[in-house]
Formats: C-alpha cells, structure tokens, sequence
C-alpha cells in the first residue's frame, strides 16, 4: 500500500509538471491513417483544442509513470478501455464505484480482479481537473491512456477521436453479459463482436491486445484439465506448450497465479500473440479457437490470424482501425450524460 501511495503522490507530481508544456509532441510519421470518420458520430480530434490542450501532455505523463512503476500496467490500462466499451459503450461506466442506486461493474466476473489500473486513471483524472475543472470526461480519458498504452509498449498510433460524456449509471449484469469470456468459442466471439457493431475483423484484430498482459490460472485451468467436460485438455494446444502451462498452473494450485497471455514477449506490443495461435501455444481457449475452430463456415478468420503473424505493419493498421471503430460506437454527446468531477461517482453525489 505504502509503494502504491507513493507511486500515486509521484504521478500528480509528474502530470502536474508536464502539464504546465503544452501538449505532447507525437510523431506524426508512425500515425496508422484512419479511414473511419469519427465525425459522423459527433467526436473529433480536435475537441479539446482550445479548452484543455495540455491533456495529452498529463496523460502521456501518468501512463508512462504507470509503466515505469510496472511494465504489466500497460495492458491493464488498455483492457479497462476494452472492458468499458463493451457495456453501455465507452462512457467510463466501468469506474463507477457501487452506488446506492446501482451495482457497479468492477465486481463482474470478467472484472473482478481481472480489471486493475483504477488507481492510476484517478491520478490522471486529478490532474486533469488541476489544469481544466470539468472539461475533459473520464471517458476521453480512458480513450487516450488506451492508445498511450499502446503507443509506450512499441504498438502503432492513432489520432483519438473525443468529446465523450461520461455515463450517469453502471450495470454490473449487463458487464457479466457482453463481455466476452475466456471460455467463449468462435461462435460466441463473434456473436459478441456483432451484438456491439463490430466485424469478424475487428475481433481478430483486437484480440491481439493479448499480446501484452497476464492471465489467472482459473481463467484457463479448465482448458488444460478438462476441457468440455472431457476430463482431458483441449487437443489443439502443443504438447510443449501444455506442461509449461501444467507446471505453471498444478492441480489445486493457487487460481490467482499468472501466466503471461503471450510467451515470447508480454511486455511488448507485437505480433508474437498470432504466431502463438499459428503454433497452437495460446493460453485461452477463446484465443485458441480463432485459428483451430476458423474452418468452414468462418472463411478468412484463420488466414487473418496467419497474414497478422507474418505482416506485423499490416496488425497494427487493422488494430488501429478497429479500436478506433469500437471507441466510436455509441457515444454520450452533446447534453447526454456529464463530465465528472471524480471518475469513480457522478457529479450529484457530491
């Protein structure tokens, strides 16, 4: 707790003092090119030009800050933009704390210590709120640190669309029911990708966020003991790759132990993630199955899954494109929801 407030005190430090120069100078020759026009849904670039141009510059400082106290952050941060998006779409639903008058979504299944970083988004916030009250939503926010996050692993950049609202409630039953679960088949992922608007491309693509971060043992135990029920482990995992996985995860072991999602380089934003699938080393059945269940009735999942693990550039433009696509997807605009004080309560409260 002492290491976690101290990494707190230094990043208002460090957003506060980046703050103060402006906005963040981003190289422009590795920005992946869009085609997706975020301004048919009301969002833009350019949104806080003139009213809060340093938040670039405080949240670049707070996610590198994050990174520097541990390399793992950068996946937690860009999987709470993920987890938010999913449910009510991206409007900062998922930092809701519980409240009297709903159950927050921190709880869920595919959140309860699954979801981590919070802490982090609060200084940002902060230090946003310190250059300009009430301007800039918990939701931008998180739209930024997911691309920074990106950006500071070695992955691709992108122009962040924003002027989101924040939400004024949460759905811990709607989290548990739109996203996805490590357990889902090819079936299941799509029909998940579908119901929120998205292509059997965008979940090829960004799944390949996997290629950075951790997982619980008890999020896969099941794949490699008894997968359907069979008492066995799923047939379609290399048998190398499968002891690794049963020495790393025993029988009756503690469930909370973590296995890194991607064996070659976790801490880095790559293409290792689909080489894994192309050589049936992924650690979730739900990554596994987009290259062994990609067969009839799926056509071009499987090669996507191939052209990815040997075209990196040709990833990173295609995960670009669809999570731009995915932030985009229902916004709170104009008068719909608030800006928020604190991420983690609406502004009534206070």
């Amino acid at each position: 707790m002492a290491r976690l407030n101290l990494a707190i005190i230094s990043l208002v430090f460090l957003g506060a003092v980046l703050g103060s120069r402006g906005q963040y100078e981003y190289d422009d020759d590795n920005v992946v090119a869009i085609s997706e026009n975020s301004t048919l849904y009301g969002l833009s670039e350019d949104f806080y030009r003139h009213a809060c141009p340093q938040v670039y510059s405080i949240v670049r400082a707070g996610v590198e800050a994050a990174i520097k106290i541990q390399q793992r952050n950068a996946a937690s941060l860009l999987r709470l933009f993920f987890h938010d998006c999913f449910v009510q779409g991206c409007d900062a639903s998922l930092l809701l704390d519980d409240a009297p008058f709903f159950i927050g979504e921190k709880t869920a299944a595919a959140n309860n210590q699954s979801a981590r970083g919070f802490e982090f988004i609060d200084v940002i916030k902060a230090s946003v709120e310190e250059a300009c009250p009430l301007t800039v939503s918990c939701a931008d926010i998180l739209a930024i640190v997911a691309r920074d996050a990106v950006v500071l692993s070695g992955g691709p950049n992108w122009e962040v669309a924003l002027g989101r609202r924040d939400g004024l409630t949460a759905s811990r039953a709607a989290s548990d029911h739109f996203i996805p679960d490590p357990t889902y088949d090819l079936p299941q992922l799509l029909s998940s990708f579908q119901a929120m608007g998205l292509s059997a491309e965008d979940l090829v693509s960004l799944v390949g966020a996997h290629t950075m971060g951790f997982s619980r043992c008890t999020s896969f135990e099941q794949r490699i003991y008894n997968q359907s029920g069979t008492h066995h482990p799923d047939v379609n995992i290399e048998p190398g790759f499968l002891k690794q996985l049963h020495d790393r995860c025993p029988p009756h072991g503690d469930p909370n132990t973590l296995q890194p999602l991607d064996r070659e380089s976790p801490a880095s934003f790559d293409n290792d993630y689909y080489k894994n699938l192309v050589s049936q080393s992924a650690v979730l059945h739900s990554d596994g199955t987009l290259y062994s269940e990609a067969i009839a009735g799926f056509a071009g999942i499987r090669e996507l899954v191939e052209k990815f693990a040997e075209d990196e550039q040709a990833f990173f433009a295609s995960f670009a494109r669809s999570i731009v696509r995915m932030g985009n997807l229902r916004p709170l605009i104009g008068d719909k929801g608030e800006v928020r004080k604190n991420c983690r309560r609406v502004n009534h409260k206070f």
